[in-house]
């Protein structure tokens, strides 16, 4: 698998584990191992002006994903997984330290961000949150992948609660 990460935010941030997360959720997906994917890391002007030009909506967001080759999880009668480029995901870093803060369950930054990475790969992958029956599968899949990464890792205490919009 290969995954870039690029911090253009300024803001230092836990680069390792937005890799290893990403590599985790593509893994657990079952997306070929041959696959490229982008992670950037921005600041919240960058962001703005990406939410604006992409979506017209105003301010920073906190996760925004760029499909390439519509790369999907293979189906159950599929021997090997189509291989290509998944896209780009792009990360905010003061979205993510605010919505850390105002979750629920409180966590990090970091671990905000993480969360948003495995976000973006679903989002990636062709999930989406429009329809509460689409959000309950997605975001039931995104804590999957999170606990389970978390689990692998030896990370304690609660897994952060889905912040995203």
């Amino acid at each position: 698998m290969s995954i870039d990460v690029n911090n253009e935010s300024g803001t230092e941030v836990d680069e390792q584990a937005i890799l290893d997360i990403a590599r985790y959720a593509l893994a657990r997906m079952r997306i070929h191992p041959l696959s490229e994917l982008s992670v950037i890391v921005v600041d919240a002007d960058a962001m703005e002006q990406l939410h604006i030009q992409w979506m017209d909506l105003p301010g920073p967001t906190d996760v925004m994903s760029f499909p390439m080759d519509e790369l999907r999880p293979p189906g159950k009668d599929e021997d090997e997984p189509p291989q290509g480029l998944l896209g780009d995901i792009v990360l905010c870093p003061e979205v993510a330290a605010k919505q850390g803060t105002e979750a629920q369950t409180q966590h990090s930054m970091d671990e905000e961000l993480q969360l948003l990475t495995v976000h973006g790969v679903l989002h990636l992958l062709g999930y989406d949150h429009e329809e509460p029956d689409e959000k309950a599968e997605m975001f039931s899949l995104q804590a999957a992948i999170v606990d389970g990464w978390r689990a692998e890792k030896g990370l304690t205490g609660p897994s952060p609660a889905p912040t995203v919009s």
